[in-house]
């Protein structure tokens, strides 16, 4: 699970896999050629404009104002779609990253407005996916349960969390607009976990101090890798910066360094098994006829207190348990008990995507399994694509490359990198669970909240629960750990229902951990 998590993107898919299934901007695997000297904005070009160009000014932005209905309450703001540098140690520019700030116009005390620092995944994928259909003023032209409809656009987000709080979306190095510079510059500086950390927590102190906003309460927010991301980021940035959080939110987490070793990875994906048959209708009537939030706790009893205990027996178990384990394990993932049987009681996510519908022809998606797709043949062990992610960039790609250009006024020539080349990526052992628990130890402000779609296979709901109760094994910081869940996939906002709900639950979560004025930060 470790593994796939880590090499797949969006949010989330990783270029690797974007590679093999050849994903939007092709097969990536090295750097796209940087300029090694940024061009300047044109001087006769629009003013509020930037150029069109293939070469990146690496500091500088366009402000436009505009204003959203949130509520039914009016809130005015201003875009900054921008560039701010990436510097060495010797205050060299070596890269830069393109970001868009929404600030609130009619908030006079910027001290006691939340900031949110908003970051999707990969490694190697853009912010756009809570961009435009998640957080921000703006929001995709798709159906009400997340489908693409044409034609592609945009409109208001009339559930953004812009009225509580301002919020900037970073593109890290290749990703969107983002580029690397000076081409003679390690990849290494940009491209791992650690290295990814630390050159964006440098990142964010500038932009920080630029816009005077070191008073305000910040947050952190990741999606996928992103959570990765900001997890190490939460401790850099209270450790090495002296900038300290009130919270940070992880949208279907990755499993944040905390080791998996094949049999827990195995039994621990059940449940995400169970609602998926459940959303599909392939329970028994047992199951099936209860309300899915009703029924999971259940799988997850049995996963806790049998499952997992029999397949750490393996080869010793009786043959009678054994056939009594894969019944069960049969009848909560919606699959025939001898296909338990063939693979050891060890159902791989990929069998499960492509069994779970075979007789009907169709295979489940990876990163939300309500999506469909049709295979060249029903035989196999492994879906020819991911289907949720060739739906989402019909819905994505051509709204982003219009709104920036069109409505925020950025005009450039260079690709929107929806998923950029960042590879080789180093893969440090690096347990940012750990980095959490102690900025949380650390930090008696900082809240976590997590968010996760029961129907997400990559970053599965069961496992961001398992994240929250190893990261804290002593039970001390249970009072500050929040989870939520919700019936959709991996970008849970994309179903109507859940991008009012969820919105809700961060504005809630914003305002219960914006602390009064004089609250002092002890136990």
């Amino acid at each position: 699970m470790k593994k796939s998590l880590f090499l797949i993107s969006l949010l989330i898919s990783s270029a690797a896999a974007i590679a093999q299934q050849r994903g939007p901007g092709g097969a990536p695997g090295g750097p796209v050629p940087a300029p090694t000297q940024a061009a300047p904005a044109a001087a006769n070009a629009p003013k509020g404009e930037v150029s069109k160009s293939r070469t990146l000014d690496p500091d500088m932005n366009v402000v436009t104002e505009s204003s959203v209905t949130i509520k039914g309450q009016r809130v005015p703001y201003k875009a900054v779609a921008g560039t701010q540098p990436v510097w060495d140690e010797n205050a060299k520019i070596i890269a830069s990253c393109f970001y868009t700030y929404y600030e609130r116009t009619d908030v006079k005390d910027k001290s006691k407005r939340p900031l949110v620092f908003s970051f999707n995944g990969g490694p190697g994928s853009a912010s756009v996916w809570m961009h435009i259909a998640y957080t921000g003023p703006k929001i995709l032209n798709i159906d009400d349960e997340g489908y693409p409809v044409q034609p592609y656009g945009y409109k208001d987000n009339p559930y953004s969390i812009l009225d509580v709080a301002d919020i900037i979306y970073i593109d890290p190095v290749n990703t969107g607009f983002s580029r690397i510079i000076d081409a003679s510059a390690p990849k290494s500086t940009f491209f791992g976990v650690n290295a990814d950390i630390k050159y964006l927590a440098e990142w964010l102190n500038t932009w920080v101090s630029r816009v005077n906003r070191w008073a305000s309460p910040k947050y952190l927010i990741g999606e996928s890798y992103g959570t990765t991301r900001v997890s190490g980021l939460a401790y850099e940035l209270q450790n090495n910066h002296w900038m300290y959080l009130n919270g940070v939110i992880l949208v279907s987490p990755t499993e944040l360094g905390i080791n998996r070793d094949q049999v827990n990875a195995a039994g621990l994906r059940l449940p995400y098994f169970a609602a998926t048959a459940w959303y599909h209708k392939a329970l028994d009537n047992s199951l099936q006829s209860k309300d899915l939030t009703a029924m999971l706790p259940e799988v997850e009893k049995f996963t806790v207190e049998e499952y997992l205990p029999a397949l750490v027996q393996g080869g010793s178990m009786s043959p009678e348990k054994r056939k009594a384990i894969a019944a069960k394990v049969a009848k909560y993932a919606g699959l025939k008990e001898e296909v338990v049987l063939q693979n050891n009681l060890q159902i791989s996510t990929n069998l499960f995507w492509k069994e779970l519908l075979r007789d009907k022809g169709y295979t489940v998606g990876r990163l939300d399994s309500r999506y469909l797709g049709i295979d060249q043949k029903d035989a196999g062990e492994r879906p020819d694509f991911n289907s949720e992610l060739t739906s989402w960039l019909h819905s994505f790609t051509p709204p982003i490359n219009m709104y920036l250009r069109d409505e925020l006024k950025f005009k450039t020539d260079l690709k929107y990198n929806m998923f950029g080349p960042v590879h080789p990526w180093t893969q440090d052992r690096t347990n940012v669970a750990e980095n959490l628990r102690a900025a949380m130890a650390m930090n008696p402000y900082l809240h976590v909240f997590t968010q996760a779609g029961y129907y997400d296979g990559a970053c599965d709901y069961f496992n961001s629960k398992y994240n929250m109760w190893q990261m804290d094994a002593a039970g001390k910081l249970q009072d500050r750990i929040h989870w939520k869940g919700y019936r959709s996939g991996h970008m849970m906002y994309l179903r109507k229902e859940d991008l009012i709900q969820a919105n809700d639950d961060l504005r809630d979560f914003i305002k219960k951990t914006t602390p009064k004025e004089g609250t002092p930060a002890k136990y």
